[in-house]
């Protein structure tokens, strides 16, 4: 594009088209195997425990494996650690469809949740730093869209290929694992913006340090309660009460799943461009505040069109608060410092509220109902709420010195002004331009 092609509004770099096109690939892979790994465990004749054990032990090695993904971006770069994680992912779970035992299927399983954690850390903190700051929350609704529409196409591939053997998905999800990295790569591998790993001027941003956010914190808050809510409750309880309460078949809580997905895909790219404009606080309150109307009211339903509109409901909350919520958790970081520990926090909060609210929610609908079970999570979600309503706005709003201004000036310079990243406040180091 030529630098004479002014345009009244400046653009996404393209590398943020890459990792919106990888981030669907890798999703369309996932859920393809989503449906069928209960089955396939099952397989080796073992118990209901020991099923869950493999869903549980993948979260479980996201959540140990964190803090070691954050130093290897900080060391390597997130496109090489992006990279790697990938091929990590895709290595253990080609070697899934080749088990002969339940433990080698768990063991393959826990390996690929290490390159899980690896990717998506790496993932963020890129989308971070190729963006310019004012622009965050729609880049992250467009690669949380570009996730959220491969998890509902892949499993619809993924029943059908069951048909042929229950071990083709894995082997599916492998191959397309493997074409994300190669897209990720080619496209990458000359980009300026993403070959920017190793800056010297950088400074390392440590989890201690953005504690002393209250953004940081409002977004860790928000994280656990939203793992908690969607990761873990809606995965393990929705199907249960659609079957044991409303007396419906499994189709129908298929229904219900891509029903919440449906209203989250709604709202994200809508969530995402009012975040750069309208704020980043508003909207993650929102998003809170509808998500847990709309999760307490899941468990007070008695009837299918209810439950339908109500899982509608908590699935626009979560939508809403998605976009605004990463974007905060990179403005904290900002562009010239080293979030990698930082991201990785954030991400270990979101899957520690995904083992927990299961389980807690569990105990209560075996020992009380499952509206007490829903009406926790809901309040989770409200404490959470409670946390934004002290955070401060992060939204940049001063003349962008991002590494990426020269793409947006292009077609159209950003009014918003630069942004001192909390990596330099907090070290005392004056910003300096970008050369």
């Amino acid at each position: 594009m030529s630098g004479n092609d002014i345009r009244s509004k400046p653009r996404l770099p393209g590398e943020v088209w890459v990792l919106v096109v990888a981030s669907f690939i890798i999703a369309i892979g996932f859920g393809i195997v989503a449906p069928v790994l209960p089955a396939y465990a099952k397989g080796f004749d073992v118990g209901t425990f020991a099923v869950s054990a493999i869903v549980s032990a993948f979260a479980l090695v996201r959540l140990l494996f964190a803090p070691v993904s954050g130093r290897l971006v900080s060391r390597f770069g997130e496109t090489r650690t992006y990279i790697a994680g990938i091929l990590i992912v895709a290595a253990g779970t080609a070697a899934c469809g080749f088990a002969t035992a339940y433990w080698q299927l768990i063991v393959f399983r826990s390996f690929a949740g290490v390159g899980s954690t690896m990717f998506t850390v790496a993932a963020v903190g890129l989308l971070i730093r190729i963006t310019p700051p004012p622009m965050r929350g729609r880049a992250s609704g467009l690669w949380a869209t570009g996730f959220l529409l491969g998890n509902i196409g892949g499993p619809i591939i993924g029943a059908a290929l069951a048909e042929i053997s229950i071990r083709v998905p894995f082997i599916t999800y492998a191959v397309a694992l493997t074409i994300a990295a190669l897209v990720v790569w080619w496209f990458l591998r000359r980009s300026t913006l993403a070959a920017l790993d190793s800056s010297t001027d950088q400074v390392s941003l440590t989890v201690t340090q953005a504690l002393g956010s209250p953004a940081y914190r409002a977004a860790l808050a928000s994280g656990f309660a939203n793992g908690w809510a969607v990761f873990g409750v809606r995965i393990s309880l929705v199907p249960l009460f659609v079957v044991e309460a409303l007396h419906g078949g499994p189709a129908l809580a298929g229904v219900s799943l891509s029903v919440f997905a449906v209203g989250n895909a709604a709202v994200l790219m809508i969530s995402g461009k009012l975040s750069d404009t309208v704020g980043r606080k508003p909207l993650a309150m929102t998003g809170l505040a509808v998500s847990a109307v709309g999760t307490i009211w899941l468990g007070f339903t008695t009837s299918v069109p209810m439950f339908m509109v109500a899982s509608l409901v908590a699935g626009v909350g979560a939508g809403l608060l998605n976009p605004p919520q990463n974007a905060v958790v990179a403005d904290v970081i900002g562009t010239k410092a080293k979030g990698g520990p930082v991201l990785a926090a954030f991400q270990m909060v979101t899957d520690l509220g995904a083992i927990i609210g299961p389980l807690l929610a569990g105990v209560l609908v075996d020992h009380v109902s499952y509206s007490a079970a829903f009406t926790l999570t809901g309040v989770i979600i409200a404490v959470a709420l409670a946390v934004w309503v002290f955070a401060p706005e992060t939204l940049p709003r001063v003349p962008s010195t991002h590494v990426a201004e020269d793409v947006a000036n292009e077609s159209g310079r950003l009014d918003e002004g630069p942004e001192v990243p909390l990596g330099e406040r907090l070290a005392g180091r004056p910003r300096q331009p970008d050369a």
